[in-house]
């Protein structure tokens, strides 16, 4: 058969319809250099975090697209700063989802960062390199022209930033209630120190109340390892014969600040709240008014979140910080947040306990605790193993938080099985849960929930008439 010659008019529209329908090599070439810089060099250090859980981030995905849309055509200078900008805030964001707070609580604290140390911690510099790399790498190139102008190109661009959107949020399905954890307005409260009963009803003095925020402390959920160990030291016959021991647990939102209103202040809450007012309905507050001497401390330094300040707003007639605990004679332990070692700051406690002429409310904030736990540094936690060869294995930094709070409850039970502590109700409670990067690590803890343990004096009617020790009334320098 022979060959079929197409009329030249026919041959004309046909190629002039394939030149319509193709996209021209610049333009494709415009597109790679967009979706290099606004696709991936934007995302890949969070897209890594994938196989271990990260916070989803599909609302920063869609806007960092969005603006790498609109600078296309514009100049370097201008584009460059749109990545600065869409960086910061993808890190910013990121970081308020890892440990449950609002970009705003964030923003607020970000003065404070000149009093940590991150540079202690292996995570926080390799993530800290890596994350300068790649924006230096995006802004060399910005050079490249990325002004594609073809519709097509455009809806494909569309189409890839919500299909990276809707892969990471099938990524983080079933850990989205582990991350950006705010109350919102009429969620019901509760609290440890409700929960527990730890203030009488009618307020009135009866003995020394403490109150024990650890930091981090989490909810065990499905480890039989740390459920077991979670209090353990605690069923100590030396602790029963004293005290009547009652747990539970509580939600808990946002971070260590909130946990602190939570607990302090009975609400949903943050500090920047009473930093500026004083508010004679915190429990401190409440307790002094009733005759109580209230007390405060913290292993790390009162600048940090202005607690040398708000402490005051809420009812505590004395603080003592890092620096001051360090001076009476508590070690210093390193960290990303270096400060007093805690396992040292319970015999400052029992001293001024025994010291005190009239009742005393207690507060003592931990931070040995704070993530990431590294070794060395006189954090003693190195030798794991001892507390769990099985978390030593599997979750070596959840066991070395647990060796820390091995510690402090060691040295809490030293003090208060002594024969002259005097008598006192102590609740210990969490902040809130570990924010562990991984999924591995953070799916072991209730995302919602922090536990809590009352140790309630028995019933000694004799002891309680002094409340405290009578050898402590008569030494120079009690505590009113």
């Amino acid at each position: 058969m022979s060959d079929v010659a197409l009329p030249a008019g026919l041959i004309s529209q046909t190629a002039s319809a394939s030149k319509v329908l193709s996209i021209n090599s610049t333009q494709w070439r415009r597109f790679g250099n967009w979706a290099l810089i606004w696709l991936v060099l934007a995302n890949v250090a969070f897209v890594g975090m994938w196989a271990v859980g990260a916070p989803p981030r599909v609302i920063d995905i869609l806007a960092i697209g969005a603006v790498g849309l609109l600078v296309r055509p514009l100049p370097v200078w201008v584009r460059g700063l749109a990545f600065l900008a869409a960086m910061t805030y993808s890190v910013l964001a990121f970081i308020a989802g890892l440990f449950n707070l609002a970009l705003s609580s964030l923003l607020h604290s970000l003065r404070f960062l000149a009093e940590i140390r991150p540079i202690n911690s292996t995570e926080y510099i390799v993530g800290g390199v890596l994350l300068f790399g790649i924006t230096l790498l995006a802004l060399w190139l910005q050079r490249r022209n990325q002004n594609f102008t073809d519709i097509r190109l455009v809806a494909l661009a569309i189409v890839a930033t919500a299909a990276l959107a809707a892969c990471d949020a099938l990524m983080a399905q079933g850990m989205r209630g582990h991350y950006q954890r705010a109350a919102v307005e009429g969620t019901p409260f509760m609290s440890g120190s409700e929960l527990s009963g730890l203030v009488p009803a009618d307020g009135k003095p009866k003995r020394h109340l403490m109150l024990v925020m650890v930091e981090s402390l989490g909810e065990p959920v499905g480890n039989a390892d740390m459920e077991r160990l979670l209090f353990a030291r605690y069923n100590d016959p030396a602790v029963t014969d004293r005290f009547v021991i009652s747990k539970g647990d509580t939600v808990y939102y946002n971070s260590t600040t909130a946990g602190e209103m939570r607990e302090l202040c009975g609400r949903w809450g943050d500090y920047y709240e009473v930093l500026d007012r004083v508010d004679a309905a915190c429990l401190p507050a409440r307790l002094a008014a009733a005759g109580y001497g209230t007390r405060a401390y913290h292993s790390f330094t009162g600048g940090f979140f202005e607690r040398s300040s708000w402490y005051r707003n809420i009812g505590f007639q004395h603080e003592e910080f890092g620096p001051q605990l360090l001076t009476r004679g508590a070690r210093e332990c390193g960290g990303v947040f270096p400060g007093a070692c805690d396992r040292d700051v319970p015999a400052l406690l029992a001293q001024d306990l025994k010291a005190a002429e009239k009742p005393q409310f207690v507060y003592w904030l931990t931070v040995n605790s704070h993530l990431p736990v590294p070794p060395g540094m006189n954090l003693d936690v190195d030798d794991c193993s001892r507390i769990s060869a099985k978390l030593a294995a599997e979750y070596p930094m959840i066991c070395r938080q647990f060796a820390l709070w091995d510690q402090l409850d060691q040295a809490l039970i030293r003090e208060l099985t002594a024969p002259d502590f005097p008598p006192t109700d102590i609740l210990i409670v969490g902040d809130h849960m570990p924010p562990y990067f991984d999924r591995h690590h953070r799916s072991q803890f209730a995302p919602d929930r922090v536990p809590w343990m009352l140790l309630k004096w028995k019933e000694q009617p004799a002891a309680d008439t002094a409340v405290a020790a009578g050898a402590g009334k008569a030494k120079e320098g009690s505590i009113g």
